[in-house]
């Protein structure tokens, strides 16, 4: 069972533009995604299970339907039958239909303030599209370990400190691989993110930050 509290909005996000880097496609997406993966999970950051994907028609627009694929295995390397495996789930009756971002679901190892590890279920969101006007791909955090506060707006600098790190070698491998730099996604209610975290609020005079408990 989750320990921690999930925000319905990420606290931060990170978005590589890979138009001039990578091609369009199902095969460089799925390619970039293992890559990715590769280096997220090197940091504890995420052990794939699963595939969810959107279908969409070109000049139509979305079709509302979802798919999912599990994975027999972590994702480890190359599955040169992924890509047809994701074709032939097509939605029946949209013979034009293509995949739209493609997001990694799994689960993470977090640290807590004693320095004890715990698996959580979507520690961090991984998505990267196909698309023809350019393949791209973002990571998003939705948990309060990655900041200087808890949801609650207590100092928490324990497990910040324990995990914080971590999310920023991640970026710096992952913006290092990709040959592109993440831009910061906007900020939202739940957190700010810079180039490699979550950016430190301006605190009370009490010393505490925003709670932000009133929309979990």
């Amino acid at each position: 069972m989750s320990t921690l509290m999930r925000a319905p909005r990420e606290c931060g996000s990170w978005f590589w533009d890979l138009d001039e880097v990578v091609g369009p496609g199902l095969e460089p997406a799925l390619a970039t995604a293992v890559q990715m993966v590769e280096i997220l999970s090197k940091h504890g950051l995420l052990t794939p299970h699963k595939l969810t994907y959107d279908w969409y028609v070109l000049d139509v627009g979305g079709l509302g339907i979802t798919t999912t694929l599990m994975l027999a295995n972590p994702v480890s390397g190359p599955d040169p039958s992924l890509p047809e495996r994701i074709r032939q789930s097509r939605p029946q009756g949209f013979p034009a239909a293509e995949v739209d971002a493609i997001h990694v679901v799994g689960s993470g190892t977090w640290i807590d303030a004693h320095g004890n590890r715990h698996v959580e279920p979507q520690l961090v969101d991984l998505s990267v599209s196909p698309t023809p006007i350019g393949l791209s791909a973002e990571l998003s955090v939705f948990h309060d370990i990655w900041g200087w506060f808890d949801f609650a707006g207590r100092p928490h600098p324990e497990v910040q400190e324990q995990n914080a790190p971590r999310l920023a070698a991640a970026l710096t491998d992952l913006n290092s691989m990709l040959g592109v730099n993440a831009e910061p996604g906007e900020a939202t209610y739940f957190g700010t993110a810079g180039s490699l975290g979550i950016e430190t609020p301006d605190a009370l005079e009490d010393g505490s930050g925003p709670d932000v408990t009133d929309r979990l």
